[in-house]
């Protein structure tokens, strides 16, 4: 029988009476507490928290650590000041996705990548291969945890359960910015203005002694504002209505990220990096295939991997992600089609289980939160 690995929080999730865990990338975690369309009404109306410490953290520090992730991620590693974070990929020599992933720059020799959990091998394979210099690469998954408290009470909620946080106020943090020193509810912790719901929010790293601690005391500090804890399931509908992409659906060693809608992230005038020519070659004269949006127009729902036909039954494409979403109460899913079929409102047709469900392209993000109305 498979061994499934624990994060430090496990102990607590059967306090909850309705939780339910599954195997997530070789994990035992939670795809609900008490329900997945609860779970997400919540954080798009007050707040969720999230166990994610199943994500892959690891530190590489060296003098040329700056220069190592340019050459191994498409996004521009200079533009990093400390206390920044940004949003980058990982690539092979053919363009496609080894893995997405944030990376931090604690100091100017000191950076922390946050990898998908599943992804956490192979990205530890792919930078020893590559090393340079005087880099070491640290992995401190087993040793830390990491929450996400997301939604539009987050920073009231956070607020409430800072105890001290250095320089400049918490609040003033922006999107992708963070605080190495804070104390929350008691703990250390690094917190940061990230997330994964398309929801103000933030994602606090602890060491794993302090998991419960935080937990417990996030929760009780969310209490008065309708906050919950919040699985897998939720995490999946809120991000898909967003149009964040998951790795091994939206993203893969075969997709690059110019299919997938991610050009913002890629930044071929830096220099050279691993799948640059590809990346170039699609970024100046088009990728073959396009992610979009798609909209059933029956009650079925597109589920990932279903084939995707033309009007004239010519197969187009297939179905990455999709979901009822439970914020636009529509049938939606994100598709990989040929460019040619990827214009707004072409008309498709989706293979359910041998039947023929009309569909069309329509845009993305589904949804779009509102603009902050404080602690920006």
């Amino acid at each position: 029988m498979k061994t499934l690995r624990r994060t430090p929080l496990f102990s607590l999730y059967g306090k909850q009476p309705g939780v339910r865990t599954v195997d997530f990338g070789g994990w035992e975690l939670p795809v609900q507490f008490t329900s997945i369309v609860k779970e997400h009404e919540a954080v798009r109306r007050s707040a969720g928290l999230f166990d994610v410490s199943h994500m892959g953290r690891l530190t590489v520090t060296g003098l040329f650590a700056e220069a190592f992730l340019q050459r191994l991620t498409t996004n521009d590693v200079s533009l990093l000041k400390d206390g920044r974070a940004q949003y980058t990929l990982m690539c092979n020599n053919e363009g496609g996705v080894i893995d997405d992933l944030l990376v931090y720059r604690l100091s100017a020799d000191q950076y922390m990548l946050v990898v998908n959990a599943s992804n956490t091998t192979q990205v530890l394979e792919w930078l020893r291969e590559h090393l340079i210099g005087d880099i070491t690469i640290d992995n401190m998954t087993e040793r830390t945890a990491l929450l996400a408290l997301q939604g539009p009470d987050a920073a009231a909620i956070l607020s409430d359960a800072l105890d001290a946080a250095p320089g400049a106020a918490w609040n003033k943090l922006t999107s992708f910015q963070f605080m190495q020193s804070a104390t929350v509810c008691g703990v250390p912790a690094l917190v940061s203005r990230t997330g994964y719901t398309g929801e103000d929010g933030f994602e606090l790293y602890a060491a794993a002694a302090d998991a419960e601690a935080l937990w417990n005391g996030l929760l009780q500090a969310g209490e008065r504002y309708g906050a919950v804890a919040a699985g897998l399931g939720a995490r999946d509908t809120l991000r898909l209505e967003a149009r964040l992409p998951l790795h091994g659906h939206e993203l893969s060693d075969s997709i690059t990220p110019v299919e997938a809608g991610l050009r913002a992230f890629v930044k071929p005038d830096k220099g050279d990096f691993i799948g640059r020519s590809v990346l170039l070659k699609q970024l100046t004269e088009g990728a073959p295939r396009r992610l979009v949006g798609i909209e059933l127009a029956e009650r079925s729902i597109p589920r990932a991997g279903y084939a995707i036909f033309a009007a004239d039954g010519v197969q187009v494409g297939y179905v990455t992600s999709g979901t009822h979403a439970p914020t636009l109460k529509r049938n939606i899913g994100l598709a990989l089609l040929q460019a040619d079929y990827a214009a707004l409102g072409t008309p498709l047709l989706v293979d359910i289980r041998g039947a023929s469900c009309p569909a069309s392209v329509v845009p993305t993000p589904f949804y779009k939160r509102l603009p902050a109305t404080g602690g920006r």
